[in-house]
């Protein structure tokens, strides 16, 4: 693709200025010979229409061609609204099952009509929303090998031998690096368990339908490390486990995604849905701090921290909310992200050396490891 662009370039602009005159390129565009989508033809014509200094810059274009996340996109769908009038997603008819799903989930996640209709033309199952689904799986897996092992399904950590799972983050085995991520394998109890998978794979997979597999494993990640590592500065003696660090910087991100763009968001009841978010997101929150601060037995040692929650929010509210923002626009360019990047590093270099000296210093004295 590329390189046929780069030979009609070649043709229309034989001085290599690396534009090409507005006329030219409307004609080559109307009377182009490859096989386009009517979606991407739009972006084409709208790149057109858009441009005010009458000449098409040929990186747009490979970048348009590509499909490759730029600003370019932006600015095409931006000012070629005027000129791509269509009929909306809602009154298309005769779609198939999936294609009513990829409907149902342009309408969910994203704000601006012209959004939805390119994702909606741009879909394609390869590759597949993969990563919540196999992370909710092997949670389950973990949840029933350790509720047969134990024989105990609610209130696992009342259960002595359950902090002896190498998976467990535990302030005594915080040399353990894994631990800081191997924890959201793990879970205080069937409760826990069916609120997070039932939370993640009703946002988190549309999620990564649109926005890709990369960004929003990045994004849960981010929260589940945001999470252990604030546990670990913040509540010392504390262990962690459950994967909620990384299903609240989903949640919040989306839920703060739909606030900011109340007015184009399209989902039914959501305001209903809203409300009904916050108090089950609350309401785990209120267990959490609960379960930690309960009676617990002269055995079981402290009960593991509410603080991934709240850290896993600010994690989704800060780069999860740019990463929803920024549907076919490329992070890299944008200063707002290397500034969140920036902070997210400072923060885990900040954590590391508070896990390796403050301790000492500050003379925590921690439950001792199972």
């Amino acid at each position: 693709m590329s390189l046929y662009c780069g030979l009609l370039f070649f043709q229309l602009d034989p001085d290599n200025t690396g534009f090409i005159a507005v006329e030219n390129f409307t004609s080559l565009v109307e009377h182009h010979e490859l096989q386009l989508d009517p979606s991407k033809l739009d972006m084409l014509l709208a790149l057109v229409h858009s441009n005010e200094e009458g000449q098409v810059c040929y990186q747009e274009l490979i970048e348009l061609m590509s499909s490759k996340r730029s600003s370019s996109f932006r600015r095409a769908i931006a000012n070629g609204r005027r000129t791509l009038q269509r009929e909306i997603l809602l009154d298309e008819t005769g779609l198939g099952l999936y294609k009513r799903f990829v409907r149902y989930v342009a309408y969910e996640i994203l704000p601006c009509e012209t959004d939805r209709r390119w994702y909606f033309h741009q879909n394609r199952l390869c590759p597949p929303p993969v990563f919540i689904a196999i992370v909710t799986i092997v949670q389950i897996i973990v949840f029933m090998c350790y509720g047969i092992m134990l024989n105990k399904w609610v209130l696992q950590t009342y259960q002595p031998d359950f902090m002896k799972s190498p998976l467990v983050y535990h302030p005594g085995h915080r040399a353990q690096v894994w631990r800081f991520f191997s924890y959201m394998f793990m879970h205080v109890g069937l409760e826990q368990l069916g609120f997070n998978a039932l939370l993640q794979l009703m946002i988190g997979v549309p999620l990564e339908m649109v926005h890709g597999i990369l960004r929003i494993s990045l994004l849960y990640m981010a929260g589940v490390l945001a999470g252990s590592l604030t546990v670990s500065i913040t509540d010392m003696r504390a262990p962690v486990v459950g994967g909620s660090g990384g299903v609240y910087a989903l949640c919040s991100a989306h839920l703060a995604n739909v606030v900011m763009n109340w007015a184009g968001m399209r989902c039914p009841y959501k305001l209903l849905r809203m409300i009904l978010a916050l108090v089950c997101m609350s309401s785990e929150v209120g267990r959490a701090v609960w379960l930690r601060f309960s009676p617990q037995l002269p055995s079981s040692g402290p009960q593991p921290s509410f603080m991934a929650h709240l850290s896993g929010a600010v994690v989704g509210i800060s780069m999860g909310l740019l990463i929803l923002r920024s549907y076919e626009e490329s992070l890299q360019k944008q200063c707002s992200w290397w500034v969140i990047v920036f902070s997210f590093i400072t923060f885990l270099l900040f954590a590391i050396f508070w896990n390796i000296f403050a301790y000492e210093l500050l003379g925590v004295q921690i439950p001792p490891p199972p």
